[in-house]
């Protein structure tokens, strides 16, 4: 059975009225295609049309950026060969965070390493597809290359996740406001075990992906409160993301990402912590000055 089609992205990015602070950079976004090349793995929950590292940096200019991360999101499953070309072809515009292998070798590790992976991505049980799952002997192998563990928890379950997270010999991201549902606000327990999470030192979360904490539409109006209540809590953790090309969108409405980037104005108003988040953050955590 052939996955369904996501729908595509806006083609027609508008220019943001918040002006990007030079060095930039979006820390989250999927790469697909050419389709003739990369066919999608047949655990895929979708398939997507191509989205490609040329028209991602058509965005990218569009957007003031002066850079992205490519996150390995499940239409290529554990297959890392992908990432790796658009790595090689395009050294100055992207970072990678892989999905790795679960038998995954030290070289391979080292192989990405030299292309500019700086991260392995794993999900919780509350994800379906071709994605792995915490491993032990994975996260110890990449945290002696100095990376990070994405982690994408499903619900309010990074509550049963946060002891196993706190304990890795590796610093923590969380992808997209920590998949919180913003209709629980910012007094449920799983907002609070993120601000607790947070409050560490060890752990980061993207404010990216509203789209995935709510099923309301622009300007995801229930996502303020929980960005709000981050950026006063912990502005020194947090990185920023779009998710292009925003897959599994069915029947919702495709945001476009200047609206997207936009956002910023209201969720970090202040242009020094905006800064820190756009352009600091992402250089600690992806090395974009190596």
């Amino acid at each position: 059975m052939i996955p369904p089609l996501t729908p595509p992205p806006d083609p027609n990015t508008r220019k943001p009225a918040l002006k990007a602070p030079s060095g930039a950079i979006d820390c989250h976004v999927h790469l697909f295609g050419p389709a003739s090349k990369w066919p999608f793995h047949p655990g895929s929950r979708y398939t997507s049309q191509d989205a490609l590292p040329e028209t991602q940096i058509e965005i990218q200019d569009k957007l003031g950026l002066a850079g992205s991360v490519v996150v390995s999101g499940g239409g290529y499953g554990q297959d890392t060969q992908h990432l790796e070309e658009i790595l090689a072809r395009f050294p100055k515009r992207f970072r990678g965070v892989a999905l790795l292998p679960d038998d995954v070798t030290r070289d391979h590790v080292a192989r990405l390493d030299r292309l500019g992976v700086r991260g392995a991505r794993f999900v919780s049980a509350g994800h379906r597809g071709a994605l792995p799952r915490l491993s032990k002997r994975v996260i110890d192998l990449v945290a002696d290359f100095g990376w990070h563990v994405q982690f994408y928890p499903a619900g309010d379950d990074l509550l049963a996740h946060e002891q196993e997270l706190l304990s890795l010999p590796a610093p923590v991201v969380l992808d997209h406001f920590a998949a919180v549902p913003a209709a629980g606000g910012t007094s449920q327990p799983a907002f609070q075990c993120l601000l607790r999470m947070l409050s560490t030192g060890r752990v980061w979360v993207k404010l990216s992906g509203p789209m995935r904490c709510t099923p309301s539409d622009m300007p995801y109006s229930d996502v303020t409160p929980l960005a709000c209540a981050l950026v006063a809590h912990a502005p020194e953790r947090l990185l920023w993301g779009s998710d292009w090309p925003h897959v599994n969108m069915v029947g919702r409405h495709m945001p476009n990402d200047g609206d997207l980037f936009d956002l910023l104005s209201e969720w970090v108003p202040d242009v020094e912590t905006r800064r820190r988040i756009l352009v600091d953050h992402p250089r600690e955590i992806y090395g974009f000055n190596e």
